[in-house]
């Protein structure tokens, strides 16, 4: 049995045009944002679906059905199941990841990260965005299986992030892993996320870019890192 944990409806989509068989769950969350407690799983969940309502307009029902459930298909997985989890390397992206191995610690299961590839440094932050199917294909074929010690990593990395101890994700970030590719760059921006890019887009708007449609290009340029898409860019031109 094989599981593809995809970052995103739109990577679904190109997905399912290359004949990797397995079955396919969607990660949905943006869990870079927003309030992240709760003493079980069933109260984080209950928290982020109060938090997307409130911040986005989201249903909280629609939330349970969309991204808790599918989510947690990757709990109490059999030990022949083969996960390939399809992150892209900015923090948007890595925190989703290292939520996802917080739910597989302890897991019998194979798990493998698949990463893009062959992107120039200007691109790396555009993950899977600008790959094709037969590209798709590629990337699978050369992933990369996590170590137990890279899983309990990501748990570490998810625990430090939902705690906000930016001493320790500054340590964490000079692990050393192929399955955590520019960890050190990520961590330093998850450390610096209640101010960097606020103060970037204070910046931008004392340029004269007052519109999403002018501003979300620059901020894109200057802090790629974060992988921030419109919603938590618009969320932040409105409190700045």
């Amino acid at each position: 049995m094989s599981i593809h944990v995809l970052p995103g409806d739109s990577l679904a989509a190109e997905f399912n045009k290359t004949g990797i068989n397995g079955e396919v769950v969607v990660s949905r969350e943006c869990l870079v944002a927003g309030d992240k407690s709760g003493a079980t799983l069933e109260e984080f969940w209950e928290r982020r679906a109060n938090f997307i309502a409130l911040d986005y307009g989201g249903d909280p029902i629609e939330y349970q059905e969309n991204v808790a459930y599918e989510l947690e298909k990757l709990i109490g997985l059999p030990a022949d199941t083969e996960v390939n989890l399809w992150f892209e390397y900015e923090l948007f992206c890595q925190v989703n990841m290292w939520f996802c191995l917080d739910l597989l610690m302890g897991s019998d299961a194979g798990i493998f990260r698949v990463e893009p590839l062959n992107a120039s440094p200007d691109d790396i932050w555009k993950g899977f965005g600008p790959i094709g199917a037969a590209d798709l294909v590629n990337c699978f074929e050369a992933r990369t299986r996590f170590s137990d010690e890279d899983i309990r990593m990501g748990s570490r990395l998810w625990q430090a992030f939902r705690e906000g101890d930016l001493d320790e994700l500054r340590r964490l970030g000079e692990y050393r892993s192929p399955c955590f590719p520019f960890l050190k760059e990520v961590c330093e921006a998850a450390a610096e996320i209640g101010s960097r890019p606020a103060a970037i887009v204070r910046e931008l708007k004392a340029r004269g870019l007052n519109e999403l449609d002018s501003l979300f290009p620059e901020f894109q340029k200057r802090a790629g890192v974060y992988g921030y898409g419109d919603l938590q860019v618009e969320r932040l031109l409105q409190l700045c």
